[in-house]
């Protein structure tokens, strides 16, 4: 796996110049201009501010341009609980077992055999460890993972703002489990302005990470990211909660030009996962191109 990850990057340079750009985030205090470098290095075309028309366009945009302070709490995982249940009420919301400020305090002996342990500052698989059985856990190496996790900053490499004001700390919370084949299924509903307009379906993703995207109508949509491609091969049933699951993300979502809305369905029902306003934070290519535009065109921009 390391030598194909090797070999992807030296295939394509202008990533790993993105990923050091990235690195030395502080030598480009203006948000527009280092959008604009990212968004070519990554895209390989030019950032189009004026008149935006791509899904990958219009999350920059928004960055730059839709600044409501209420965001912050919203993508704050620990925060973002309190607000949903607010919202749609507490049953939706998975058990917080634990909230820490530090890997140091973190009371490992009172967490069950099983749970998951995040950082509420921003997404990706690196604040995120998922535990099946305490006895094995090797505290030492999570740990380590955490505080380097903790020290990550998605609004300086990123400039995804509403993470500006997020105090890094760790949360940890219940394992959820299916005993489906395709294991346990993240639907991420996609709204613009209150209005559910595609869902993508994560699975098997503690095997082999794969995605499908649907219709409200749960119609199979060809679409995808070259990273993260579909298997129309393999069909994901239409879930008996799909009328719920568009209502609960149609409260969360009014009034925001566009957010992801998570949820996992288990037996007993809905579980709220996250609020996601910049997916892939606006970088990831899409299979066709015009699908980008597609999804681009869902979005009104004159409407903030």
């Amino acid at each position: 796996m390391q030598h194909k990850s090797l070999v992807q990057k030296l295939k394509h340079p202008e990533h790993v110049v993105a990923a050091i750009c990235r690195k030395l985030y502080f030598l480009f205090p203006g948000d527009c201009f280092y959008l604009k470098l990212i968004y070519y290095l990554e895209m390989g075309k030019k950032l189009r501010l004026k008149n935006p028309k791509a899904f990958s366009e219009k999350l920059q945009w928004l960055k730059l341009y839709d600044r409501n302070p209420e965001y912050t709490k919203m993508v704050d995982k620990i925060s973002a609980k309190r607000y949903v249940a607010s919202m749609i009420g507490e049953k939706y919301i998975i058990p917080t077992l634990g909230v820490w400020d530090k890997v140091e305090d973190i009371e490992w002996e009172t967490l069950p055999d099983k749970f998951v342990i995040k950082t509420n500052n921003g997404g990706g698989g690196g604040g995120v460890f998922i535990c099946k059985d305490k006895s094995v856990l090797d505290i030492k190496s999570v740990s380590k993972k955490f505080n380097f996790a903790l020290k990550s900053n998605i609004y300086q490499q990123y400039r995804e703002w509403p993470y500006k004001n997020v105090k890094p700390r760790i949360l940890a919370e219940e394992c959820l489990e299916s005993e489906t084949e395709t294991g346990l299924k993240d639907y991420k509903v996609f709204c613009c302005n209150g209005e559910p307009k595609l869902i993508k379906v994560n699975y098997d993703v503690e095997t082999d990470y794969k995605s499908n995207w649907y219709t409200p109508l749960w119609e199979y949509m060809k679409g995808t990211t070259i990273n993260d491609p579909s298997h129309e091969e393999i069909q994901i049933e239409k879930p008996q909660l799909l009328d719920e699951l568009l209502d609960k993300a149609r409260v969360l979502s009014k009034n925001i030009p566009f957010v992801r809305v998570d949820f996992y369905i288990l037996p007993e029902g809905l579980k709220f996962g996250e609020l996601t306003f910049y997916p892939g934070s606006g970088f990831e290519k899409f299979d066709p191109e015009s699908f980008d535009e597609e999804i681009g065109s869902w979005i009104d921009l004159f409407k903030i």
